[in-house]
């Protein structure tokens, strides 16, 4: 069996060990945030962990109304600048934890006094050592190129984060169920993700569209496809898709759609309709039985808490990748151009 495929099997049990394994150091950053009446987030992230970041920007904005930013880490590094950040947690996300630039935004925060996070896969790391607070993914060693438990264990830190501090205890819920709900869905995705892939062999392009609480995991999708399959794929919000974006597709160009119930489905169908009159070829991953009648369709269960859905969604883009370089004989842990590690500055 190949890493990737190990590593995607690996989740519920990494999942699952999370709480127990952080729970001390979430009891109190979250006394120390309380404290100083924290009102803003500045994530620092790059790749698959700035899309972690994405997914905690919707969760903390949707449960707290904490308004989050992405943060542009080349600002302290490059430009030589700081930036202002009172009243600010600032939480920086990296798996190796070893980005440079990343460790940078810590430190500026830690001179200003502020409280800071590190989320790593390593405890003896620079940034882990950086931050005053760490998270660790307790995920061991990921060998593939391609992140994959790392990612879904960094998204389920920062919800279990989001759920302390809010004592929302809907999603504190839904986060004890989810691992189960994740070895579940290892049980009946692979067949029916294994039934189309044949059909997609030929294509060189694609893109991967979500919205709101979804948007994330089209990025992330897009990514794990792109680097494992070598393809030229871009995720993008179906909001912001028809401006302008939709004039890339024609008859028969591949496009994904994760149809979400809840808030954001119509949107989703909407799509889903534009799609169809410029003839694409549509994969639909969805946890809707009648959104449409499309072949290439993926079921999935709904996890009945519609902001843990995404968890179920990153595995099965996960698994897509997956079987589509088995498909095509590629060794999705080796590469000529990407390293596991990437060092920014």
């Amino acid at each position: 069996m190949i890493n990737l495929e190990k590593e995607i099997r690996q989740q519920p049990n990494v999942l699952a060990s999370l709480k127990e394994k952080n729970q001390f150091t979430l009891d109190k950053l979250v006394e120390q945030i309380k404290e100083n009446n924290i009102n803003n987030i500045y994530f620092a992230a790059r790749g698959t962990s700035d899309h972690a970041c994405v997914y905690a920007q919707y969760l903390f904005g949707i449960v707290l109304g904490i308004p989050c930013t992405l943060g542009t880490p080349s600002v302290f590094t490059q430009y030589g600048k700081e930036l202002n950040f009172s009243n600010t947690l600032v939480i920086g996300v990296s798996q190796s934890g070893r980005a440079e630039d990343v460790n940078a935004v810590l430190q500026s925060a830690n001179k200003q006094g502020m409280i800071t996070v590190a989320i790593t896969n390593n405890e003896d790391s620079l940034i882990a050592k950086t931050a005053k607070f760490h998270l660790f993914c307790n995920a061991n060693e990921e060998k593939s190129i391609a992140a994959t438990k790392t990612f879904t264990s960094q998204m389920y830190l920062l919800a279990l984060l989001c759920a302390r501090w809010s004592e929302n205890r809907e999603l504190s819920t839904a986060l004890s169920n989810l691992p189960q709900q994740v070895s579940m869905a290892l049980d009946y995705l692979p067949n029916q993700i294994e039934n189309i892939v044949s059909s997609l062999l030929e294509y060189r392009e694609a893109v991967v569209l979500g919205r709101g609480i979804s948007y994330p995991i089209a990025l992330e999708g897009a990514l794990k496809i792109l680097e494992t399959n070598k393809m030229k794929v871009k995720g993008y919000p179906i909001s912001d898709f028809y401006h302008g974006p939709v004039a890339q597709l024609h008859n028969n160009d591949l496009a994904f759609v994760l149809a979400q119930s809840g808030t954001m489905l119509q949107d989703a169908k909407m799509m889903l309709d534009k799609l169809a009159t410029v003839g694409a070829n549509t994969v639909v991953i969805t946890d809707v039985a009648d959104i449409c009648d499309s072949k290439n369709k993926i079921m999935i269960e709904n996890t009945g808490c519609e902001l843990t859905m995404p968890f179920i969604f990153a595995l099965a883009m996960q698994i897509f990748a997956l079987k589509l370089v088995i498909a095509k004989g590629i060794d999705p842990d080796k590469s000529n151009v990407i390293a596991k590690i990437t060092v920014t500055k």
